[in-house]
């Protein structure tokens, strides 16, 4: 029964970077991850697929057959890897049992909103035993704009409604917030979703003439009470591993124990079965229980408040870590020196 990620969101909202990073991530981490895209528009992949549907269909051979624009064609594309989803089911066995696979999916929001066939196939992926989440990723610099953060609300809240999965909302390039200009509130305000009638005044101030609609949307919102939001930079390792650790919670990965793990005594040998299929009651609570380690403050203070100095921090840093494998590597070269002149 393996593990994996629906990578949704709107075009230009990083999915195939994200996906890109945490191939990378996971490698080193030496953790099993197969990265599969599913949007037939995507000619420049830039990490290493195990499955491609431009192998079945391409969004031009859909557009030229049938005469369809790119939206039509990419909702055609979407139908008919639906009703071929055994080309899909065979691919992945190739997988293996302890797979971990990132669905990559087109970055058209009408797929995750209101058409049917993305649905039905991630309900196929359940039926044969995949244990999946939703990453829903959104461009971080909309939070500068009450309108477009609504907006987004909305998407996200109307994408956890059709797609029932277990959801995680990203917040995504928040280490390139500070290019757009000072916040209304703090990052925490965005995140957590908090009071949104503090946004009144700044929509009012907008667009006054649309106050009703502002709060009837925001009402709607706040009734549902679903949308938080996790923060990501992509090529920071702690906030990759942060959100790497969100997810596993909402797939139930973070139960999974290694294969020489140490069980309780008397319990049933499971270290030959797949990885999720073996018991990890043992590490219920003290795991996976409360809050996740780290602060959105943090986060603001990272990669907003006092960027500049946390990068020069950094490369301070590196630059000494980069001295000691100088160093490491000189004295391993004079020991190797040494060990021959002592054989000769």
């Amino acid at each position: 029964m393996p593990f994996g990620e629906v990578v949704c969101g709107a075009p230009g909202s990083g999915k195939s970077t994200y996906c890109y990073g945490k191939y990378q991530l996971f490698t080193a981490l030496k953790r099993p991850i197969s990265v599969v895209n599913l949007d037939p528009a995507n000619e420049n992949i830039p990490y290493p697929c195990a499955i491609d549907i431009s192998s079945l269909i391409t969004l031009q051979n859909a557009m030229d057959a049938h005469g369809l624009g790119p939206n039509g064609g990419m909702l055609y594309c979407m139908e008919y890897l639906e009703a071929n989803f055994d080309w899909l089911e065979s691919r992945l066995n190739e997988l293996g049992k302890d797979a971990y696979v990132l669905f990559d999916i087109p970055g058209q929001v009408e797929l995750g909103t209101n058409h049917e066939s993305l649905k039905h196939i991630i309900q196929r992926l359940s039926k044969i035993g995949f244990r999946l989440a939703a990453v829903h990723l959104c461009d971080a610099h909309y939070v500068t704009d009450a309108a477009k953060y609504v907006s987004v609300l909305l998407l996200s809240l109307r994408t956890m409604l059709q797609l029932e999965l277990p959801h995680i909302n990203v917040l995504s390039k928040v280490d390139l917030l500070s290019q757009y200009g000072e916040l209304d509130f703090n990052l925490d305000f965005y995140t957590d979703v908090q009071d949104l009638s503090y946004l009144e005044n700044v929509l009012n101030t907008v667009s006054p003439r649309f106050t009703a609609l502002n709060m009837a949307l925001i009402s709607i919102i706040e009734d549902f009470g679903l949308v938080g939001f996790e923060t990501l930079a992509v090529e920071d390792k702690a906030s990759m591993l942060h959100l790497s650790h969100a997810i596993d919670r909402a797939t139930g990965y973070v139960f999974v124990p290694p294969k020489d793990a140490p069980a309780p005594e008397g319990t049933i040998d499971s270290s030959a079965d797949p990885a999720s299929a073996r018991p990890n009651l043992y590490s219920l609570l003290s795991t996976a229980a409360g809050p996740l380690p780290g602060d959105v403050r943090d986060v603001q203070e990272r990669w907003i408040d006092a960027r500049e100095a946390y990068d020069a921090f950094e490369k301070r840093e590196w630059r000494k870590e980069g001295e000691l494998v100088r160093e490491q590597a000189a004295r391993e070269k004079v020991r190797r020196e040494e060990g021959k002149s002592a054989k000769d």
